[in-house]
């Protein structure tokens, strides 16, 4: 019978452990996730920045050593990313292949105009900077114009501004949420305890001594869940990185690796003033009050 019911205590105990630690491991690794997303947030807007093309479009008098030296001087200025020429030929195969029919056929001759398509660097894709960039381009004679998404780019900049204010928003509210289920979790891992606490202090034991297995077992739990935590950010990480290599979430290892340390010790730390607090307040109360 005593066998059984120690048994019992005993699953009842492993239990109690094991759904701390799980708590622990969501909470930090759903936080984990938001400073993986903090952390690439500017590069993730970049990539999506550096894909708005600016199309600059040549007369049909541009001579061929006009058109590389402008190539040239434009891959070569800092405000550009990559520049890429497309001949009116290039340019019928593309419509051609998007639209499924042969527009030529219909006209008789080629419409289209040789092109530079232009990728600028996410800092200078601004109206502003577009506007003098243009400018200065279309200063040239055989520059007939050049054409760019106004729109597009002013909504992605008042975007990015906007989301980048809502995700520190809901990083602190979920910063303090994450503490207060952990400290939930711990909480009432020690009040399964709290009749064992007053025990100890009954046959004098100081609040010291009580507190400190307390406090270090809910530690190992806390580097138990904070590790399991980090795996599940690796796996996230690596699978991101797979399937968005452009993105490049791993060629910043040292921001990385302080990223993983900080859900390390946040694990801790929550787990130790939890705990402190907890066994601190059982160790106040009444015998009586243990019951209520």
């Amino acid at each position: 019978m005593s066998s059984s019911f120690e048994k019992y205590q005993k699953r009842k105990l492993i239990s109690s452990y094991f759904s701390v630690v799980i708590s622990i491991a969501l909470v930090l690794f759903l936080l984990g996730l938001l400073g993986l997303l903090i952390l690439n947030a500017k590069k993730v807007s970049d990539h999506f920045k550096e894909q708005v093309v600016m199309t600059i479009y040549l007369n049909d008098s541009a001579k061929d050593i006009e058109i590389k030296q402008l190539e040239k001087s434009l891959s070569m200025a800092d405000y550009v990313k990559s520049t890429k020429y497309i001949s009116k030929e290039q340019a019928a195969e593309l419509m051609k292949a998007e639209t499924g029919e042969d527009f030529m056929d219909f006209v008789g001759f080629n419409p289209l105009q040789n092109s530079i398509d232009v990728n600028v660097k996410a800092d200078y894709v601004t109206q502003t900077y577009l506007d003098s960039i243009s400018e200065v381009t279309t200063a040239k004679k055989f520059v007939e114009e050049v054409r760019y998404d106004n729109d597009l780019v002013t909504l992605m900049n008042d975007n990015v501004k906007r989301i980048s204010k809502w995700i520190l928003a809901i990083s602190a509210i979920f910063a303090l949420i994450a503490v207060l289920l952990i400290n939930s979790s711990i909480r009432l891992a020690v009040y399964s305890k709290r009749f064992i606490i007053k025990t100890m202090q009954m046959v004098g034991a100081t609040k010291r001594f009580i507190r400190k297995p307390f406090i270090w077992q809910s530690v190992k739990l806390g580097i138990i869940g904070s590790v399991v935590a980090i795996i599940g950010m690796a796996i996230v990480l690596y699978y991101l990185n797979k399937t968005f290599p452009e993105l490049q979430f791993l060629n910043k290892p040292v921001l990385l690796a302080i990223l993983f340390f900080g859900i390390l010790a946040l694990g801790i730390l929550i787990t130790w003033i939890s705990t402190f607090i907890a066994t601190q307040r059982f160790l106040n109360l009444k015998t009586d009050d243990l019951y209520y």
